[in-house]
């Protein structure tokens, strides 16, 4: 096991029926909070992909901060994809289904040229559909998905079957 999946292990926070009844939500939050581990799964998510992005798109809440220090250990830009209704416009939008209910996202095409290389990252992936409608979003205003990267994947929901032929890197899978 590598040093941020063992961090990830000991800091994760486990909080039952969260954000509804029967969903076990998996808090990265104290885990970012710990520089070493920050410094760890940044390391190791940027690793797997050097070289090949110019960009790095952080999904809305805790990708945020996962894109933004990728992207200053990597000499990149950091790119937000957000809820909707937080960009000015002009925005492009997706709107998907997740586990316990809808939503949408939204993505400024002008923040970034076209075929830009793009490296996706996210907390978790879960059933796939907030990663893959940021992928079918940044490709539709003209990026080209470099990867994806996320720190936990919980395997039993089945999220890389939302995203065929992508390149995955998770740091930790949990059955």
């Amino acid at each position: 096991m590598t040093r941020a999946a063992d961090l990830v292990d000991r800091l994760t926070a486990v909080v039952p029926d969260f954000p509804v009844p029967g969903v076990l939500f998996r808090d990265l939050t104290p885990t970012l909070a710990d520089a070493e581990a920050l410094k760890a799964i940044t390391d190791e998510l940027v690793g797997g992909f050097a070289g090949r992005f110019d960009l790095v798109a952080g999904i809305e809440a805790r990708g945020f901060l996962l894109a933004a220090a990728a992207a200053y250990a990597s000499g990149s830009g950091v790119l937000a994809v957000r809820k909707a209704g937080k960009l000015p416009p002009a925005t492009l939008a997706v709107h998907y289904d997740l586990e316990y209910g809808s939503a949408s996202l939204e993505v400024r095409h002008d923040d970034f040229p076209v075929g830009a290389r793009i490296l996706v990252l996210d907390d978790v992936l879960a059933t796939g559909g907030t990663v893959a409608a940021t992928c079918t979003l940044l490709e539709r205003a003209g990026a080209t998905i470099a990867g994806v990267g996320v720190v936990l994947e919980l395997t039993g929901l089945g999220g890389r079957a939302a995203l065929p032929e992508r390149e995955i890197a998770a740091i930790r899978t949990i059955a």
